[in-house]
């Protein structure tokens, strides 16, 4: 696929707003370079994997198994300076290192562990070498603080060991002299303080011959005078000679580590690229989740189905605003080939050109696009635009110039894998000769097959729409009464431009209108007024069918709490069943023992009472057991019991035979039948749409796409890719 889609359509379609609204959700620098230097993939392979990641990031936001942090500095600087031979860097460098290797060796650990919920992700990522010696190498010399440890080396160790002494002693020894000296009284109250990071003595400046020491400086009155004691003097120059030995030899152990990781400047290089790759991605998704954007259905016949489309730019800005943005759908495809709006200005005509044609741009340059999950589109060759006032003050030319030039360059681009998006087409010149000019332009581009859609005023343009086998008229849609537009697109038919409407609703008097109507020819007034009274009719009729739908919903929902409550009404009835079957069982009870009762009374027999009790009760006992048939408990139950279950056990075994006898048979049959399916599914060819499953999984998914012995298995929330010897047909595809 040639790369024509010019700066100049990325320009006419605003397609750097949306990468600057992209870039603000990166966590980098370079990944917001990467976003900002974005522009449509000419490679349809790495077009599709690159849909695939932002899709599957996407995922990770309502998904149990969120990616790690991707955060990282950018070492480009250190990489840099490690290339240069004998160089090293500054510990803290160092540290951010090994942040970066820990960083990215988390998100390979990640990614393949996850490889099936990322397929894409991971793939991208077993690229990436995987190694702690980095990470290894730093830790043993840097600690977390951004130091050389102490056991860098051994003379290091002894080094610091050293100034450790030293400083001790420079701190006893002033100690000393401060004691002294405070107690002789030649100290000021503040006794002492730092200059050049050296503790010095605050001496009264009557006092300053009794001190030994350097002078090494006065206060501003004069009154106090500083002084570093002798003792610590002696002391410092050691001190300053063993830090000198300590910085020569962490040089000497930097540069060492220099050398140790010089080697992986290839691989830190490719951890930066991965980074910002994986940042750019990110950030696409976040701008992806906060628009609802989907990745379309992408079909491999020429056609484009965007349905409840939003303009990016537009819906960003009336969020803010809390204002409601409206979505078009709309369709091009063989039969519809051309779509031609017409209608008022600031009806919505070239927001509605621009949305289809900046969706195309982002999806084309790996980006998702705010539409209903059932869109479905294609990927062009070429994405031409003429859209807006391009007079060019530069270049002397005219607006009709520059348009003139402009289809020289349309007609040598245009084919039949082209999208074209025309605003007013054939202005800036007479409207006889412009619209006539305009005619020829729009048969070629029809009888190249290129897929398009032109806004324009011109009658005959859209009378050309009604002729043209494949080309369809289309109107906004406005409200004859108040005269607002509706910026919804209705296909099929021309749209009325308003002119006199408009003008009267803008305070023009009726008399200058009626003037005007005069003027123009009566034809083409009856034609506007024919084209007017058929879209009031229209917009009456979506109405009423709005309004239907509306009544058809609320009925739908009524019908929906009926069924809830007649749920609830089963459930109760259901309870008061079986608290009615439980009274019953009770006053069944009570009449028994009422009628013993009775009889009792009028016999005065108590031994006969006592008879039909024990009788009756024996008879509930009966039907209890054989209900709930009790546990054996003493020796003898427990061996009758067990007899019983060994006879039970001996017929089991013997019927259990019979049956594996019949099994073996049916299952020699079931081999033969497996052997001739597997046979039939060896030789089955796999197609698009085809419903299979991995032999290892029970999932069910439907094939997208087949590339050589690969197919790509769409699950719904997730693609993931697999050879077709893994798969088992489920169900053929429609």
């Amino acid at each position: 696929m040639a790369k024509n889609i010019s700066e100049k359509t990325l320009q006419d379609l605003e397609f750097a707003t949306v990468l600057e609204q992209v870039s603000a959700s990166c966590i980098s620098e370079l990944g917001k370079e990467l976003v900002l230097n974005i522009t449509p993939i000419d490679d349809r392979e790495l077009l599709q994997q690159e849909l695939q990641l932002v899709n599957e990031y996407v995922s990770s936001f309502i998904s149990e198994n969120r990616i790690p942090n991707h955060g990282f500095e950018n070492i480009s600087q250190e990489i840099f300076t490690l290339n240069i031979e004998n160089s090293f860097l500054e510990a803290s460098a160092f540290l951010k290192i090994a942040s970066v290797s820990e960083t990215v060796n988390e998100l390979l650990k990640f990614f393949k562990k996850f490889n099936s919920y990322f397929p894409t992700l991971h793939h991208i990522s077993q690229d990436i070498e995987f190694t702690t010696a980095i990470i290894d190498a730093i830790s043993k010399i840097i600690t977390s603080y951004g130091e050389v440890a102490n056991n860098a080396s051994s003379l290091l160790k002894e080094l610091r060991k050293d100034i450790h002494k030293i400083r001790g002693k420079i701190g006893e020894s002033f100690t000393r002299d401060l004691s002294k000296y405070s107690a002789a009284g030649y100290l000021d109250d503040i006794r002492e303080t730092v200059i050049d990071n050296h503790r010095v003595l605050a001496v009264l400046a009557m006092h300053r011959r009794k001190v030994k020491g350097n002078f090494l400086g006065s206060s501003k009155s004069g009154n106090i005078v500083y002084i570093a004691p002798q003792a610590t003097l002696n002391y410092d120059r050691e001190l300053q000679n063993l830090i000198y030995e300590e910085q020569q030899e962490v040089t000497k152990i930097l540069k060492e580590l220099a050398a140790t990781i010089r080697p992986y400047v290839p691989l830190l290089q490719s951890y930066l690229d991965y980074l910002a790759h994986l940042d750019c991605i990110a950030a696409k998704a976040k701008y992806a989740h906060k628009q609802n954007a989907i990745l379309p259905s992408i079909s491999q016949e020429k056609k484009i189905k965007l349905i409840d489309a939003f303009h990016p730019i537009l819906w960003m800005k009336n969020n803010t605003q809390g204002i409601d943005t409206v979505p078009q759908s709309i369709t091009l495809n063989q039969q519809q080939q051309i779509i031609v709006i017409s209608g008022p200005n600031a009806g919505g005509k070239s927001i509605t050109l621009k949305t289809i044609g900046l969706l195309q741009v982002m999806l084309q340059s790996g980006l998702l696009i705010p539409v209903d999950e059932k869109s479905e589109t294609y990927i062009f060759d070429t994405i031409l635009t003429d859209i807006g006032d391009n007079q060019s003050i530069e270049n002397q030319l005219s607006t009709y110039s520059y348009r003139l030039k402009n289809m020289r360059y349309f007609l040598r681009k245009c084919n039949k894998n082209t999208l074209f998006l025309i605003d007013e087409f054939g202005t800036g010149s007479d409207p006889e000769l412009g619209g006539a000019l305009a005619e020829i332009f729009l048969e070629e581009f029809y009888h190249k097959k290129a897929f398009g859609i032109i806004t324009t005023h011109y009658a005959n343009l859209k009378v050309l729409a009604n002729e043209l086998e494949n080309v369809t008229n289309a109107n906004m849609q406005f409200n004859e009464r108040t005269l607002e537009p509706l910026y919804k697109l209705f296909v099929g038919q021309a749209g009325s431009s308003f002119t006199f409407e408009v003008a009267q609703k803008n305070g023009i008097p009726y008399s200058i209108i009626n003037k005007a109507k005069k003027r123009v020819e009566t034809e083409k007034v009856r034609l506007d007024k024919t084209i007017s009274k058929l879209q009031k009719e229209r917009n009456r009729l979506q109405q009423n069918s709005d309004n239907l739908e509306k009544q058809q919903t609320k009925g739908q929902a009524h019908i929906d709490s009926l069924l809830e409550k007649e749920q609830k009404i089963q459930d109760k009835l259901a309870g008061f069943q079986e608290l009615y079957d439980s009274n019953q069982k009770m006053l069944t009870i009570g009449r028994k023992v009422n009628e013993l009762l009775n009889h009792y009374l009028q016999t005065n027999n108590k031994k006969q009472l006592n008879t039909e009790l024990q009788k009756w009760i024996a008879a509930e006992k009966t039907k209890y057991l054989k209900k709930n048939p009790p546990k054996p408990k003493t020796k003898a139950e427990k061996k009758t019991a067990k007899v019983v279950e060994q006879k039970k056990k001996e017929t089991l075994q013997k019927v259990e035979k019979e049956v594996l006898q019949k099994v073996v048979e049916v299952r020699k049959e079931k081999k033969k039948e497996a052997a001739k399916v597997a046979k039939a599914k060896a030789n089955y060819v796999f197609k698009i749409n085809d419903r299979v499953r991995l032999v290892d999984g029970n999932a069910v998914g439907t094939i997208d796409k087949i590339e050589k012995q690969y197919v790509f298995i769409n699950y719904g929330l997730f693609t993931t890719k697999a050879k077709i010897e893994q798969l088992e047909l489920v169900e053929k595809g429609k």
